[in-house]
């Protein structure tokens, strides 16, 4: 079986030396060792301000909501994973969505400002597969209406912009470490922010809002990591930069098969960003030759996924408004399988199931 992808996993002697640590230590959670150099040996790595190990990537984003004190709307993509619209409602917020760029499929940042009204608070853009948004004019409408911006960069470890991390655009950005991404802690995630102050609110947010045993700033949440899942992330990140090696030859592997057919649609990258690989999604003609291609490669035992579908803006909790391009390519986008462990020879056997199937 191929699946869409496996979690990279250390070797295992690796992994047993920080679990024998705990052991010795007995301190399993709540702001322990590993997680403070985990944090620090991330922000190396990363070249990034400040950055909070959290739970997941989702309780990130809702960290980020009330770390801003949002209300009203927030303009957002309908092309990204569900957590991106179903955290802006859990946080009583409300969805306005703007339609995709179909070339990017980030969110079409020439008409965010047609979307904002007096109830605007924010900007919830999604980079899309790890591939960066227009930040620049994101930006210039976020300043020129005096609003936030979050950014789900659930995908995007890794992932520069004009040379620096994405993480340290926005107000505050959001990754998942969950073991399906790139970087992974088994669970678990981040929140990045440029400006300190803000950082230490979600410092408080993230444990109930402690400033000591018995005193409390606001309300706050459980949203700690363990030591056993910090022990996970600083195993992987010894190995980051061979997974970026492995993992760029087999996107080129892929693009190089693929990209001289003009029935499949590749994803275009943002001008300045330094694409860190971690998807190949293929966008085809309809959702019939998708559905096609999908039983074609399930009988070789291969998995794609449907990733991302449907399009937010349809779901049924949401104001329904028309996004055509982001329903369109949601119909007819598939992930194939890229993962550290994957063969060329099955990249191989995958390309040319497809073209044959298009």
């Amino acid at each position: 079986m191929i699946p869409v992808t496996k979690p990279f996993l250390p070797p295992r002697e690796e992994y047993n030396k920080y679990l024998n640590d705990i052991w010795d230590r007995q301190w399993l959670t709540n702001n322990g060792p590993l997680v403070n150099e985990l944090e620090t040996r991330l922000k190396q790595y990363l070249h990034v301000s400040n950055l909070l190990f959290v739970a997941n990537g989702t309780i990130a984003l809702q960290m980020a909501i009330k770390a801003l004190d949002l209300k009203g709307e927030i303009i957002t993509t309908p092309f990204s994973y569900v957590a991106t619209t179903s955290t802006i409602v859990w946080e009583n917020c409300t969805p306005v969505f703007a339609d995709i760029d179909p070339l990017t499929f980030n969110i079409d940042a020439s008409q965010i400002e047609a979307a904002i009204t007096e109830n605007t608070s924010a900007i919830m853009a999604t980079h899309v597969f790890g591939n960066a948004c227009n930040i620049d004019m994101i930006q210039a409408i976020a300043s020129k209406h005096n609003l936030k911006v979050i950014y789900d960069a659930a995908h995007c470890f890794g992932s520069l912009y004009n040379g620096k991390s994405v993480f340290e655009y926005g107000d505050i950005s959001t990754c998942s470490f969950h073991a399906t991404k790139i970087f992974h802690t088994i669970e678990g995630g981040a929140v990045f922010t440029p400006q300190s102050d803000i950082s230490d609110r979600m410092g408080l947010l993230r444990n109930f809002g402690h400033t000591s045993p018995v005193t409390f700033d606001g309300i706050g949440v459980n949203a700690k990591n363990s030591e056993f899942h910090a022990a996970m992330g600083l195993c992987c990140i010894e190995h980051m930069d061979e997974i970026f090696k492995v993992r760029k030859k087999q996107w080129q592997h892929y693009k190089s098969a693929l990209q001289e057919s003009n029935k499949v649609q590749l994803l275009t990258i943002t001008k300045g960003c330094d694409f860190n690989c971690a998807y190949f999604p293929v966008v085809f003609e309809s959702e019939e030759v998708l559905q096609k291609v999908t039983a074609a490669l399930n009988l070789q035992y291969v998995q794609p996924r449907r990733y991302f579908y449907p399009s937010l803006n349809t779901l049924d909790y949401v104001n329904n408004n028309s996004c055509p391009q982001s329903e369109s390519i949601a119909k007819r986008v598939l992930c194939l399988p890229i993962y550290h462990t994957l063969r060329k020879e099955d990249q191989d056997m995958i390309t040319k199931v497809i073209l044959k199937n298009i």
